[in-house]
């Protein structure tokens, strides 16, 4: 049986629900976005590269319902409430995979290795449980293991309503200004020692908070960002294959065998 049904007659029409609910009333909003990198971004026409992009759990809702219809797979939580989220992204025309670090990550890890091969992977690396704002090893660990770069993303939220929940749960009101930071590629070497992997993580974990307070500091002060742009998104299939690129070394091997053409 499918993971979609699965789901209860509620969770299934709360899921239709926000995914055309939350998509319009995000569009009400003053939300502005800036990039390292446009290409590490789905939802640009500049889109070139799969990748791995991180953002705080409690950002959810300014996030994923501006990507409906774009090359990105979304872990889900196996958890009870994880279901809404689940419903909600697959009516937004998102790839979905099930699982987590606790619950069922060795099929999790299978499913987003297959899905790399045409999509990114959304991840909220504090998630399901917390604590907050602390990044757990898995993303760390699948961008090594899949070759896949890193993207953090800032995002920050002004005026909103918070759930009294471990990750204090943002919902913009009426008012919110939302403020996103897509950082720009990090990339995990293959086969890294443990060490290795876990002062990755603080790393990444300082930059995607250094991130967030930037963009919370942007969406509370109602000053302009220098590249700062509307919301854009490029509607496209959720399923993008890229032509493989070239290693160094092919690459090197390719301008060799193109000289000595020329030469000969």
């Amino acid at each position: 049986m499918s993971e979609e049904f699965q789901a209860t007659f509620q969770q299934r029409v709360i899921g239709q629900f926000n995914s055309l609910l939350i998509p319009r009333a995000l569009d009400l909003l003053n939300y502005r976005i800036c990039h390292y990198d446009r290409s590490a971004d789905p939802a640009r026409p500049e889109y070139n590269e799969h990748a791995i992009c991180v953002f705080w759990h409690e950002n959810i809702i300014s996030v994923l319902p501006r990507y409906g219809h774009t090359p990105l797979t979304v872990l889900c939580s196996q958890h009870r409430d994880g279901e809404f989220v689940n419903q909600t992204a697959l009516r937004l025309g998102l790839n979905i995979v099930r699982g987590s670090s606790s619950r069922g990550g060795s099929s999790a890890i299978r499913k987003m290795k297959a899905n790399s091969k045409f999509s990114s992977i959304a991840i909220t690396p504090d998630g399901p449980r917390g604590p907050r704002r602390e990044m757990a090893l898995g993303p760390i660990y699948l961008s090594s293991l899949l070759a896949m770069p890193l993207v953090p993303v800032g995002v920050g939220v002004s005026n909103p309503f918070r759930l009294n929940t471990w990750d204090k749960f943002a919902i913009p009101s009426h008012r919110s200004r939302i403020r996103m930071i897509f950082g720009p590629k990090i990339h995990i070497p293959r086969k890294c020692s443990r060490e290795r992997l876990e002062n990755s993580r603080v790393a990444v974990q300082r930059l995607l908070t250094d991130l967030t307070v930037q963009a919370e500091d942007w969406a509370t002060s109602k000053r302009k960002m220098q590249g700062e742009q509307r919301f854009v998104r490029a509607r496209r299939t959720n399923r993008l294959v890229f032509e493989e690129r070239a290693t160094p070394e092919q690459a090197q091997g390719q301008a060799l065998e193109s000289e000595y053409s020329k030469a000969a």
